[in-house]
C-alpha cells in the first residue's frame, strides 16, 4: 500500500473514533448514579434531595473509652453528628454538594493518615423539606470504622424516593476518632435508638425544625453495615448472649443481652449489610468463648421478630458467610427475613466506591474496593434489593415484593425467555427489575418465621 492510501485509510478509521466520542455519556462521577446494566429500582425517585447536618447529644451515656478496670463507670455527654436526607422540592437528581470525610483507621496511625477528602453527592446542602409527607424514617449506621458519609449514595437514592435518612458518625468508631473496641459493642444500638427518638422528636407538629411533618418515625428502618449491621440486629430484638459480657468493663454489657431490654416498637424493618458478629467472625479476632452463633445464642436470635434483609458476599474475610451471616439468617426463625448474596465478593459491598485519595495508599483502597466488583455495580445493587425491601415493609407497597419473590434463587440460572411484544414466556424465569444478561452473580433466599 503507498503512503496516500495509507494516510487516507488511517483518516477513515479516525473517523468513527472521533463521532464515537462525541457522544460517549458522562463518567458516573457521583455515588449512586446508575449504570446501564443498573436494575429498575436502582434509579433516583421523584424527589430532589435535601441535606442538612445534625449535631444531637445523648446525655448521661457510660463512658465506655474512659471506664476502670474494676468500679463504676464514668457517666458523660455523647456527642453524635448526623446527616439528614430528605425529599426536597426539585427535579430529581439535580442537586449538587460535597461530604468532607477522612481516610484513615483512627487518629495517630501514620501508615493510615486521617487524609481530608470530599465525596459528591446529587443533594442541596439546607434546601426546604417537601411538606408531602410524613415520610418513613430509616437509620444509616456504619462500620468501624466508617462514617456518615460511607454509604451516601444510598441514603441520597432513598431520601429521593420518599425517606427521610439519617445517618450516623458513631463516636468513637469513625476513621477520625476510633477508639476502644468496647465502646462500639455497646453503643451501637444505643446510638441507633436514640437517633430515632431525637427523628420522631424533631418531626413532630410544632417543633420549630425543618422536619417538622416531615418524619414518620413509628414506620422506622435501621440500615447497618458491618458493626452497623450487628447494632441493627440487636436493636431489633437479637441480644447478646451472656458469655460476651467480659468483651466490656463494668458489666456495661449486660443491658444488650436478650431479655434485658425492650425492643423500640417503631423499627420495622432492618437491612444487615455484611453484619459482623458472627461465630466465624468472633474467632477470627481471637475471642474463643463466643456463643453458638458469636454474639448470639439461640435464644437471642429467636428474639428477632422485625422483618429483616440480610446482605453479604460469598468469600467475606472480615463477618464471614458460611459460619458467620448465613447461620444468622437461618437461625433467625420468628421472622420473615431475606438473604442477598454477591457471589466472590468479600467484605466491602455496601460502601461508597474508593474515593480518589485512597488510591496511593493500598489499606485505606481496600477499605472500601472489592477486588471482583465494580463498586459502582454493587451500589446500584444494593440500591434496588434495599427499596424493594424498604417499600414492601415500610409503606406497605404489595407489588415490591415481586422483586424480592424470585422463581430461582442464583440469578446465574435464570431464563430470560419473551415473546416479541416483551412480555414472559411461560418458561421464563428471570428476576423482575433486571434486564437480559444483567442478572450475574448474585443469590437471592427468602425464609419465613416458623
Amino acid at each position: 500500500m503507498n503512503r496516500s492510501r495509507l494516510t487516507l485509510s488511517l483518516a477513515l478509521l479516525t473517523v468513527p473514533l472521533a463521532a464515537a466520542q462525541t457522544v460517549a455519556p458522562a463518567p458516573l462521577t457521583v455515588p449512586g448514579d446508575t449504570r446501564p446494566d443498573a436494575p429498575e429500582l436502582a434509579a433516583r425517585g421523584q424527589y430532589a434531595v435535601g441535606v442538612r447536618t445534625l449535631n444531637l447529644v445523648n446525655r448521661g451515656q457510660q463512658d465506655i473509652v474512659n471506664a476502670p478496670k474494676e468500679g463504676a463507670i464514668p457517666r458523660y455527654d455523647r456527642p453524635l453528628t448526623v446527616e439528614v436526607w430528605y425529599p426536597a422540592p426539585g427535579v430529581s437528581g439535580s442537586g449538587s454538594t460535597t461530604y468532607p470525610d477522612v481516610l484513615g483507621s483512627g487518629p495517630g496511625d501514620p501508615r493510615r493518615p486521617n487524609t481530608p477528602f470530599e465525596t459528591p453527592g446529587r443533594a442541596t446542602r439546607d434546601a426546604p423539606a417537601v411538606q408531602a409527607g410524613p415520610f418513613p424514617l430509616v437509620i444509616l449506621s456504619h462500620g468501624y470504622p466508617g462514617s456518615r458519609i460511607l454509604m451516601s449514595y444510598l441514603g441520597e437514592n432513598l431520601a429521593s424516593k420518599g425517606y427521610i435518612v439519617a445517618s450516623i458518625d458513631h463516636t468513637d468508631s469513625t476513621h477520625g476518632d476510633k477508639a476502644a473496641f468496647a465502646s462500639t459493642l455497646v453503643n451501637r444500638a444505643l446510638d441507633d435508638t436514640f437517633v430515632i427518638g431525637e427523628m420522631a422528636r424533631l418531626g413532630a407538629a410544632g417543633s420549630g425544625s425543618f422536619l417538622s411533618n416531615v418524619v414518620n418515625a413509628d414506620q422506622t428502618g435501621i440500615v447497618g453495615y458491618s458493626m452497623g449491621g450487628y447494632g441493627a440486629l440487636n436493636a431489633a430484638g437479637a441480644g447478646f448472649g451472656p458469655q460476651m459480657a467480659p468483651l466490656v468493663p463494668g458489666g456495661a454489657f449486660a443491658q444488650r443481652q436478650v431479655g434485658n431490654y425492650t425492643v423500640d416498637p417503631r423499627i420495622k424493618a432492618v437491612v444487615a449489610l455484611a453484619p459482623w458478629g458472627g461465630d466465624a467472625a468472633v474467632k477470627a479476632i481471637g475471642v474463643n468463648f463466643g456463643g453458638k452463633y458469636g454474639f448470639w445464642e439461640d435464644a437471642g436470635l429467636a428474639n428477632l421478630k422485625v422483618p429483616t434483609m440480610f446482605i453479604v458476599g460469598d468469600r467475606d474475610d472480615v463477618a464471614f458467610y458460611e459460619g458467620g451471616v448465613k447461620p444468622l439468617f437461618e437461625n433467625a426463625v420468628n421472622t420473615e427475613r431475606y438473604m442477598v448474596v454477591y457471589q466472590n465478593a468479600s467484605h466491602n459491598s455496601a460502601p461508597n466506591p474508593p474515593p480518589t485519595a485512597s488510591l496511593g495508599n493500598f489499606d485505606d483502597y481496600m477499605h472500601y474496593a472489592e477486588p471482583a466488583w465494580d463498586l459502582g455495580r454493587l451500589n446500584n445493587l444494593n440500591q434496588h434489593f434495599v427499596t424493594a425491601f424498604l417499600n414492601l415493609k415500610l409503606k406497605g407497597q404489595a407489588a415490591a415484593a415481586e422483586y424480592l419473590n424470585v422463581p430461582v434463587q442464583k440469578s446465574n440460572d435464570i431464563k430470560f425467555s419473551r415473546n416479541a411484544d416483551g412480555t414472559p414466556k411461560p418458561d421464563d424465569t428471570s428476576w423482575k427489575g433486571f434486564k437480559d444478561r444483567t442478572a450475574r452473580g448474585i443469590e437471592l433466599y427468602k425464609l419465613m418465621p416458623k
